[in-house]
């Protein structure tokens, strides 16, 4: 059976493991820095590259390089591996925090987001290759450089590698509680202009049109928004307008950032949020809508083929000795473009962590072996199919 040699390869290789989570963590890899998202990358590249994969490091002039691998096996399913080399954390923080073992809890910068995970993909891959398993069509694993970023150069990539794929788990790092994720929220950003017109606040205010005044009127009724489908939200992040306090405010915005289970919901809010917008809220005050839709996550559904796999993975995991659950997230990740393509997705088969972004970011010391171990036998049951 090929379980036995699955655990027995992990349980051997772990201390190997957390000396290469050490090494990965002690580099610096912020998405703005780009030197240390390319070590991350080349680090990666000689291993796969010594595993027989064929490389493609793909040069970005200001972001980190992405790196895509292929290699094909025996005949299957052609099985992607998404993950990302870079972190939110600022050049001077690995030195300041390296990773350490706090009672079988290891934090560290980005262990959890996510070096963890992708030394669960590349030990997976070992323990098959141990195993002698490769009854798949090909395993593509990419790893981008700027996840943690809004303005991204990867998404092309992204997409041709997932129309490339059969089927796609991203190493995410599983939930606090075990679960993997099966859902994802779409996520879009837009602005709201507002112009109004400019006076002397103390002399002339009648002449002026508050642009402030006039966004937040129509901001309270936007955010009457929240809810009008099943799943759908709306954050005002952030607003901004006006000079200084003896002047009449010109013009206003506020950044918004729009969610929703299926993708179908989003031009309806956008609709909605458009025709609040026309009405007049103040006299002679306008107002537009700007929306990123190019850069935009898509929603990751929970499609048929998606809770097949989520059967399977359970299935697997039962053998192994655990029990794993679907959650949906209203956070985004990169799955989300995946399923975009129409490809089935996992996400969250990384090991057990959480508290990302933060100094006590960590995974579980004791769900290394058994996480690894889950991904490798899902990779060799849908790769054979």
């Amino acid at each position: 059976m090929l379980q036995p040699q699955i655990l027995a390869y992990l349980h051997e290789h772990r201390d190997e493991y957390l000396t290469d989570l050490r090494t990965l963590t002690a580099i610096d890899s912020g998405t703005l820095h780009k030197p240390g998202v390319d070590a991350v990358q080349s680090w990666l590249q000689a291993r796969l590259q010594a595993m027989g994969f064929a490389v493609e490091r793909l040069p970005q002039a200001r972001l980190g390089d992405n790196l895509r691998v292929r290699r094909s096996g025996a005949g299957g399913k052609r099985i992607l591996l998404l993950g990302h080399a870079d972190t939110v954390f600022p050049v001077g923080t690995a030195a300041a925090r390296p990773m350490r073992n706090e009672d079988g809890v290891i934090l560290g910068p980005g262990v959890c987001d996510m070096k963890g995970g992708l030394l669960t993909g590349l030990y997976a891959i070992r323990a098959l290759d141990a195993a002698g398993f490769r009854n798949y069509g090909a395993i593509h694993f990419l790893v981008v450089s700027d996840e943690e970023i809004h303005d991204r150069g990867s998404l092309p990539t992204l997409r041709q590698t997932a129309r490339d794929s059969d089927v796609a788990f991203t190493l995410e790092a599983a939930r606090a509680n075990g679960d993997i994720v099966t859902a994802r929220k779409t996520a879009v950003w837009g602005t709201v202009h507002v112009q109004g017109k400019a006076a002397h606040a103390g002399v002339e205010p009648e002449k002026g049109r508050s642009a402030i005044l006039a966004l937040m009127r129509h901001l309270v009724e936007i955010d009457k928004l929240n809810g009008f489908r099943p799943g759908v939200t709306i954050n005002i992040g952030r607003i901004a307008g006006g000079v200084q306090p003896n002047v009449v405010a010109e013009e206003a915005h506020a950044e918004l950032d729009l969610r929703a289970w299926r993708n179908a919901d989003i031009p309806d809010l956008l609709d909605a949020i458009r025709t609040q917008l026309a009405r007049s809220v103040l006299d002679s005050a306008t107002a537009t809508f700007d929306v990123k839709l190019d850069g935009a996550m898509p929603a990751m559904e929970r499609t048929p083929a998606v809770a097949a796999l989520e059967a399977v993975t359970q299935r697997i995991a039962a053998e192994l000795g655990f029990a794993v659950k679907g959650a949906s997230t209203g956070g985004a990740s990169d799955a989300s473009f995946v399923a975009a393509e129409g490809v089935p997705v996992l996400d969250g088969l990384g090991p057990i962590g959480g508290l990302d972004h933060s100094p006590d970011e960590y995974i579980e010391l004791e769900s290394i072996v058994p996480r690894t171990a889950l991904l490798a036998l899902l990779m060799a049951e849908v790769g054979k199919a």
